[in-house]
């Protein structure tokens, strides 16, 4: 029996939309490449953004039999602070656009037993669920890595029952997050180029409250309100904070581990500088800001 022959259908994408397809690919793929570092701090993750993550369960109140959805889940915290609540007969779906974030967050939700728990590949930004699927939607610092947050927003709205809940984090104001702004200032300075790039997503993508406000209105959610968490981040020791927060940067940790050792240890030593009044007896202490957000569809 001979083979059928296969047609290649045509690209009908614009120049435009190959290249926006291109990127959102190669950023998907860099977090794939950092996930071995954020399974290493999965549990000082967790134990930061405990207090961030009752807040997006008080919002949206999980009830038994609901179905939640979390997406970006990295190693799945708030998906696994979810799943008592809605049992039983309730479900998590922890999600992430690569397999091996999804991959951590499944081993967490098994070693803690958890029967109600599943995993899946999906994009923000094109979440493969049918509409009205999930009765609550939550994300903690994903959707500002979007490449277009707008059609994300639009997206989770879709794939909630009609009053059905979100609730979602973004970090705030950068001057307001030195623990971070930190890093990207000092490889700004030694790259002679803004980090992340105009135009990038990145974590302070959806830094104003307003714009945030806006941008779930726009995408029809309801009842929408941005308020500030105090989210502080306290390290033993400059290298401590050095470590966690280079290991968890996304793509600027690919971009640190790519550069030649004597540009790293001088972004190190800008580094070193910048996070003196920080200091204490007790090791370094950052303020830290998060823009959380609630609605309904």
């Amino acid at each position: 029996m001979g083979a059928k022959s296969m047609v290649e259908q045509p690209d009908t994408r614009t120049e435009q939309e190959r290249g926006r397809d291109d990127l959102r690919a190669n950023i998907h793929g860099m977090w794939g490449a950092v996930a071995d570092g954020w399974a290493e701090h999965a549990d000082d993750t967790d134990k930061r953004g405990a207090g961030e993550v009752e807040q997006l369960l008080e919002l949206t109140a999980p009830q038994p039999g609901e179905r939640v959805l979390e997406l970006a889940c990295g190693p799945g915290g708030a998906g696994i602070a979810a799943a008592p609540r809605v049992d039983p007969g309730g479900e998590v779906v922890m999600s992430d656009v690569v397999s091996e974030m999804t991959a951590i967050a499944s081993a967490r939700a098994a070693e803690l037993g958890l029967a109600n728990v599943s995993t899946r590949e999906l994009d923000i930004e094109a979440i493969a669920e049918p509409d009205g699927s999930y009765d609550v939607v939550l994300c903690r610092h994903g959707l500002m890595f979007a490449l277009d947050p707008a059609r994300a927003a639009h997206e989770i709205h879709r794939v909630l029952d009609p009053g059905g809940r979100l609730a979602l984090g973004v970090w705030g104001p950068r001057e307001r997050n030195p623990w971070l702004g930190i890093v990207l200032d000092a490889v700004s300075a030694q790259i002679g180029a803004p980090v992340p790039p105009p135009g990038m997503p990145g974590p302070f993508a959806l830094q104003d409250a307003d714009r945030l406000a806006v941008l779930l209105t726009e995408a029809g959610l309801q009842d929408v309100t941005v308020s500030e968490l105090d989210v502080p981040m306290l390290a033993d020791s400059f290298d401590d904070w050095w470590t966690r927060t280079t290991a968890l940067a996304g793509p600027l940790s690919k971009m640190l581990a790519a550069m030649p050792p004597e540009a790293g240890e001088a972004i190190r030593e800008r580094a070193r500088d910048a996070v003196a009044p920080y200091e204490t007896a007790g090791g370094l202490e950052f303020p830290g800001v998060a823009l959380i957000a609630s609605a309904r569809a």
